[in-house]
This record gives structure tokens, sequence and C-alpha cells, in this order.
């Protein structure tokens, strides 16, 4: 199945082409949508652009899917062939009751490594958003010459990048009864909870569009998924137990890496993002009033483009770097309402 669309509006995606009636249009790349069998789960992902161009594996975070990602893969389409999975628990994935599947990041990474084998995808740039941060990491540091480049969302590898807001969940992973599971499941898990994620630290909460939110808590309200991500709740002490290990992988492999953060997030504190800095010294970092995507990506023409000469000559480098230095590559603009545009530019 696919869906496109052409607008007249979006200046800067896509390619230019006159109408019959002499009007300029701007034709935007189809995402298309699929389901494969990987690990036997029925993973779904959205894809754009040109096959045999460089591969970008986008990876969301909680509370919500590959959805996230609606806005941002069309404006990459054009240079990149964009993937976006659901991870198991999340979105439209279909994980088969009789296949006994244990959530924990350790399988979520195995379940995507597994997806990235079906679709032999060699080497990727990963964009990772909150929980595709451990997921990825984990598949970074398992096929560390298969990343190209990392631009990490509020995806945190860093003790320091851990906010007051884990205070409940750190108390569940301390003791983890059924009382503390429980106020979990009364505070974050519902639609106020969830709402929250989109808008805390917003200035104008009032203008988030609520598709975003709204269908997250649907799919959360499906039988027995709640258990599923109290069940991740709990699992992502390994996540924190396995930082050291994150940023060992950091300091021997040295991915380019950019980190765009939501400087508001109450989960992950931008300390957190200027800690890549300890390991990746060239890593670039850029803030934005808060951590989701959907929240900027919706009212302006762009939030990120990669450029393809830069990564698709890395693609084809005899040493497989992706640029010398990131610093030098990157030009950071302000566009209306203090809204960062970055550029990779070779």
């Amino acid at each position: 199945m696919s869906q496109s669309r052409t607008t007249p509006s979006l200046k800067g995606l896509g390619s230019r082409s006159k109408t019959p009636q002499g009007f300029s249009e701007i034709s935007i790349p189809a995402t298309s949508i699929h389901k494969v069998e990987a690990d036997g789960v029925y993973v779904f992902y959205r894809a754009a652009g040109d096959p045999s161009s460089p591969i970008v594996l986008l990876l969301h975070g909680f509370p919500t899917s590959s959805f996230m990602f609606r806005e941002l893969i069309p404006r990459l389409a054009t240079d990149y062939h964009l993937i976006a999975p659901d991870l198991p628990g999340f979105g439209f994935t279909e994980v088969p009751a009789e296949r006994k599947y244990i959530y924990s990041f350790d399988r979520l990474a195995a379940t995507l490594n597994a997806f990235t084998q079906v679709l032999k995808i060699k080497r990727f740039a990963l964009y990772v958003f909150d929980y595709g941060a451990p997921t990825g990491f984990r598949l970074a540091m398992a096929h560390p010459d298969r990343v190209t480049a990392i631009v990490s969302q509020n995806g945190n590898a860093y003790e320091e990048g851990l906010g007051d807001a884990w205070g409940p969940i750190r108390k569940y992973w301390a003791e983890p009864t059924p009382e503390n599971r429980d106020v979990l499941r009364q505070n974050i898990l519902t639609l106020e909870g969830t709402r929250w994620q989109y808008t805390h630290g917003v200035s104008d909460p009032e203008r988030v569009p609520p598709e975003a939110y709204t269908l997250d808590t649907a799919l959360l309200e499906r039988p027995g998924n709640k258990d599923i991500q109290l069940d991740l709740f709990l699992d992502y002490a390994s996540n924190v137990k396995l930082y050291p290990a994150f940023q060992d992988y950091f300091r021997k492999a040295t991915p380019p890496l950019l980190a765009i953060w939501g400087r508001n997030d109450p989960f992950f504190i931008p300390a957190g993002a200027e800690a890549f800095r300890k390991d990746i010294p060239n890593a670039r970092v850029e803030f934005l009033d808060h951590r989701s995507l959907s929240n900027y990506t919706t009212n302006v023409s762009s939030i990120l483009y990669f450029q393809r000469k830069t990564i698709g000559s890395a693609l084809i480098s005899s040493k497989y770097r992706w640029m010398r230095s990131i610093s030098s590559c990157l030009l950071v603009t302000r566009i209306p309402r203090n809204i960062v545009r970055v550029i990779l530019l070779n």
C-alpha cells in the first residue's frame, strides 16, 4: 500500500513541475507501508525514497510509533531511502500470541536485527528517539561497521541525562511490586499521561495537534498492551546498565553524531545531549524547546535535511567514514519560532 500527495505550498521539498495551467507544483515522494515477518513478528514499517539511495533507519520511542516520522520522511526521501519500523508492542507491528514474545530491549534489538537482515539492509545511518536509542545502540554495538552515522533525538546514553521524571520508574526498578506497577499504569498509561508527553514544556500546549497522542492512546488501550509497556518500563534499567558499553562503542567507533534535543524534556535532560561530546568530541548538539518532532515538522517546511552527497560518498569510501569532522559539515540557521533548522553539508 502506498500514499502520496502533491502540494504547491511546501518549499524546498521534492521536485517542481509545471501543470498544464502553468502553475508551479511540488511533488512530494510517496511513503509506502509494508509488513514483513522477522523474528516471528510481523513488523510494520514505512518506507520512502529510492532503494538505491543511502539508507536512514528511523527508530521511534515511547509512546509513539513510526507515525512520529510521517512529516520527516518525505522531507528526506528525495535524497535517501527511509525505513521506519514499528517496534514490537507499538504501532501496527503484530506479535502472534504463540510467539510468546518477551518484551525486553534485548529482544527488541534482536527483532530489529532480524528485520534488517530480511530487508537486506547492510549499511545505514541511524535516527533514534527515546526507546529507539538503546535499541539502535545495541544494534550498532553488535555491528559497528554497518552504522554510518547517528542522529539522536532525545535518545539518551548517559546517567546524567536521566531527569527527575524517572523517579516513579526508578522506584519500580528498585521495588517491582504490583503497587508500584499500578502507580505507573494509572499515571503514565492514560490519555492525559500521553498528552502530557507531547505538551509538557511547550509554550502553547493548545497548539499541539491532537492526532498523534490520540493515536498513541488508542494503541495503548489495546488488550494487554499496557502490561507490555510496564514490562518495558521495568526493563529500561537494563539500558542504564549498558550505558558504559554504549559509551565504549562511541569512543571506539567514533560515529559522526548529531544530537537534536528538546531542552524541556523532563525524562532525558540536556546534560545527556552534552555528554556525547565526552566520547565523540566532534559530536554536534542542537537544542529545541520540546522533544517531540511532531511539534515542529507539522508547521514548518523542514527540520532536518541530510545532503545525499555527504552520506552517499561515505558509503562508497574505502574507509567508510561519513565525514572527517561533523562540525565542519553543519550549517545551523534559525527559522520562525526559534526552531532550529539543521542542514548537513558536504
